[in-house]
């Protein structure tokens, strides 16, 4: 049976082991953390605010985005002065403390619009550096506030459209919609890859050089005709610019482009004069006299021929009456006749007999 010293001295090293232990699991769960360094010595700091933005003990202090330090305390200044009435004092890592310039500002950062705040120190180009125990100018956290408060709306606007296009999935997936038949509707599916395949067809009909299409773009013939054509117009223009030919002259000729103003403008006095009713065309259009007796005129040929489609009259009867028109045929037949044999035999009718009683 073991002494009671070899007891206590047993139980004396299980308290050991356990002590070690534990203290090894605290420096662990301390260095996983991240929070500070065992064996670094801190110093103090602070800087005012206007509001803490919610920020919280123990958040990170961070020098241009580098961890150097957390915030130790949160509380009131006791100050009424705009943009001093949040005190925060920061516990930094004393080797740090010589980076960070005098001038350096202090604001309050986010990892994003809803994740954990932090101070983030925006170093200064000073040469003298922060004491222990000094300040550290801040910016207005009220411009930080409202650009959170600016960016609800637009997290609200931005949920909307989440649920907009979540609506539209829905239908995409039910069917619904054009692009919802598309993915869903074998028919539709079906006509999309004949067209498809009939787009393959024409692109290979042109690129084999069939059809009109196709032989303009792979003929070399209808090429160099297209490019001689070319080539006459570019030089058509270029002798329309030079003043040749008739197109040419009316373009580059002063003289010809005076005539054709002249010309122009006399077709207009012309035309004036007619307005006002000068010369016969003028009266024509003008005169009441005239008009009327024009009418009366035209009045008149319609009556003649009305009557001459009544068959009134000699002219009316030959256009109507078709023994009439036989008849003058029968006699201008005749008559072609007799002067056929007129003069064929003019002897014949124009000899003369003399009898003596």
């Amino acid at each position: 049976m073991p002494s009671a010293t070899k007891v206590s001295w047993a139980q004396l090293r299980v308290g050991v082991m356990a002590f070690v232990a534990l203290a090894i699991l605290f420096v662990l769960v301390f260095l996983l953390t991240g929070n500070k360094n065992l064996f670094s010595k801190e110093v103090m700091v602070y800087t005012l605010l206007d509001d803490s933005a919610a920020i919280t003990e123990g958040s990170a202090v961070r020098l241009n985005g580098i961890l150097i330090g957390k915030i130790s305390k949160v509380g009131l200044s006791g100050e009424n002065t705009p943009n001093r009435i949040i005190r925060l004092e920061l516990a930094i890592d004393e080797d740090k403390l010589g980076s960070i310039p005098a001038d350096s500002i202090a604001a309050v950062g986010a990892e994003n619009l809803l994740g954990t705040k932090y101070i983030n120190i925006k170093k200064g180009k000073s040469q003298a550096s922060v004491k222990a125990g000094g300040e550290i100018k801040s910016l207005d956290t009220r411009e930080f506030q409202d650009l959170v408060n600016a960016a609800y709306p637009s997290l609200q606007s931005l949920q909307k459209i989440v649920e907009r296009v979540d609506n539209i999935v829905g239908m995409v997936e039910k069917g619904q919609g054009s692009i919802g038949k598309l993915l869903s509707d074998d028919e539709l599916y079906q006509r999309l890859v004949s067209t498809v395949a009939e787009v393959q067809s024409i692109t290979a009909n042109l690129g084999s050089g069939r059809g009109t299409i196709g032989k303009l773009l792979n003929d070399d013939a209808i090429y160099e005709d297209l490019r001689t054509t070319l080539k006459k117009t570019d030089l058509l223009i270029d002798d329309l610019q030079a003043g040749k030919g008739s197109a040419g002259k009316l373009l580059k000729d002063p003289a010809l482009y005076d005539e054709t103003k002249q010309t122009i403008a006399e077709l207009r006095k012309t035309i004036d004069g007619i307005n006002r009713g000068e010369g016969t065309a003028g009266k024509l259009m003008k005169d009441e006299a005239l008009y009327k007796n024009m009418n009366q005129l035209i009045t008149r040929l319609d009556s003649v021929v009305e009557r001459l489609q009544s068959g009134q009259g000699t002219m009316g009867q030959l256009m109507v009456n078709p023994q009439l028109y036989e008849s003058m045929n029968g006699t201008m037949k005749e008559m072609n006749s007799f002067m056929k044999d007129f003069r064929a035999n003019p002897k014949k009718f124009l000899t003369i007999q003399l009898k003596l009683f």
